[in-house]
């Protein structure tokens, strides 16, 4: 399971359980639903740590692939790349 799912699953999980503690006090929905929402935040931001670590190191990996793809591509494009030089240029030769 990629750790931006389980950032996501945890995140829902938090919100849902300080809900259902929330529950249990009689208050306005409204300010049970904005106070379930500021707590499991909080809250994720202590225990959730490593996940948001693999999540943001994840991206970063994706994001470092990307680059580097498309500097590959626009290289390839400019007539750079080595690659399609020797594939392209016995052809024309």
């Amino acid at each position: 399971m990629s750790a931006a799912v389980k950032y996501t699953l945890g995140r829902i999980g938090l919100f849902v359980g300080v809900l259902a503690a929330l529950w249990l006090v009689e208050m306005n929905m409204f300010l049970r639903l904005m106070l379930a929402l500021v707590f499991s935040a909080a809250l994720s931001f202590f225990l959730l740590r490593g996940w948001r670590d693999e999540m943001a190191g994840e991206m970063a990996e994706a994001s470092e692939r990307r680059r580097a793809e498309k500097e590959r591509l626009r290289s390839a494009l400019a007539g750079e790349d080595p690659s399609t030089e020797n594939e392209t240029g016995d052809r024309r030769s």
